[in-house]
């Protein structure tokens, strides 16, 4: 009853409001046409009906973890878990993965065994027609569930989406195969049920492999990431911003850092009021908490703007080599600071740095080069 309450009390049009609304919707459907298959095979006689009624009673399960495990995500951080408990939607998503594999290997092993030792096959038209009427009602439940996860960025609404029009797919091949064997009277219900389960362990496998990828660790949304580089750029004394890491603690909940180029003439104090606004606009605008390291750059000088000409020569004409940034020269010592970015496919970092001290030893033959390779996160 508690649940229920809380559930009542969730505003519709909020993240939380949308997945357990689309949730408890499931559940009435798949409850409803539980109900529905049970009684009219019990009429009928039919094993096959009802044991798609229990199949969809125990999909309404999968609704009932998406529930549970949104609620739990939305609780509030504590000492133990700082960061909050937004990962674990992706733990409900790794248990409804689960549960599409042990749909499809169940499948597959009573399809094999079906295959070695052929049973009587039972059909009968009202049997078909409560079977296509209830893959109808999965493929547009499944759609739409799909649709609303998508919307909220629900991994958990869309692989229990997902599951739903799996369960479209297997009843439409049964009536494909049912109509055969009443046309030609030849059963393919077994082999229809192995290609069956083959794609409903490929689609257990596609969501698995997306929910584990969140868990091991994904780069952040680009769309995100862009929208906050623009917004650190266009920043007063802010030159350039780069090295952005966002790591993802829930769909909604990131933390992360940025390094940013400022401009040497700038105080302390200037910086500090400029940066701190900037880091307050971001939380509040994009639920991003961020934290800022900085370098000292001076525009001004023609030697290090001369340099910069030679550096961005050399990175356009390097393959892998993305971008670059943090060139500094110390007044008062002999020193070249400079960070290259490259992309996932650079393979010798040694051949990089080695070309590139070339470059600046000729240059500066006198200088120490302090150069740092690394990959951009975003």
């Amino acid at each position: 009853m508690k649940l229920l309450y809380r559930i009542m009390r969730q505003e519709p049009d909020s993240r939380e409001g949308v997945i357990i609304t689309t949730s408890a919707l499931g559940i009435f459907v798949n409850l409803l046409l539980a109900v529905v298959k049970i009684i009219v095979g019990t009429l009928a006689s039919s094993i096959a009906i009802i044991s798609e009624g229990i199949n969809n009673a125990s999909d309404s399960g999968s609704s009932f973890i998406t529930i549970v495990g949104t609620k739990l995500s939305g609780k509030s951080p504590t000492q133990k878990h700082p960061f909050g408990f937004g990962r674990v939607e992706y733990l409900t998503s790794l248990i409804i993965a689960v549960l599409i594999f042990v749909t499809g290997a169940e499948l597959l092993i009573n399809s094999v065994k079906l295959v070695i030792t052929p049973a009587k096959v039972n059909i009968s038209y009202i049997s078909l027609a409560v079977v296509a009427v209830s893959a109808a009602v999965k493929l547009a439940l499944g759609a739409y569930t799909v649709k609303k996860g998508r919307t909220v960025s629900s991994d958990t609404l869309v692989a229990v989406g997902t599951d739903c029009r799996n369960d479209s797919v297997v009843s439409a091949v049964t009536i494909i195969s049912a109509l055969i064997f009443l046309i030609f009277h030849y059963s393919v219900d077994a082999w229809a049920g192995i290609v069956t389960s083959l794609f409903i362990l490929k689609s257990g496998l596609d969501v698995l492999s997306g929910t584990i990828g969140k868990i091991l660790g994904e780069p952040a949304d680009r769309e995100l990431a862009d929208k906050i580089y623009s917004e650190v750029r266009a920043t007063p004394c802010v030159i350039n911003a780069a090295d952005m890491m966002l790591h993802n603690y829930g769909p909604d909940a990131y933390s992360g850092s940025v390094n940013v180029e400022i401009d040497h003439d700038r105080t302390m104090g200037e910086v500090y009021e400029i940066i701190h606004d900037l880091q307050l606009r971001i939380m509040y605008k994009y639920g991003v908490v961020l934290v800022f390291g900085m370098y000292a750059v001076d525009t001004d000088d023609p030697e290090q703007a001369e340099l910069r000409r030679v550096i961005a020569r050399f990175v356009a004409g390097y393959a892998h080599v993305v971008s670059y940034h943090a060139l500094y020269l110390p007044q008062d010592k002999k020193q070249v600071y400079c960070d290259l970015v490259v992309d996932y496919d650079m393979k010798d970092r040694e051949a990089l740095e080695s070309d590139f001290r070339a470059l600046i030893g000729d240059k500066y033959p006198d200088y120490e080069i302090i150069l740092t390779i690394e990959t951009e996160y975003v």
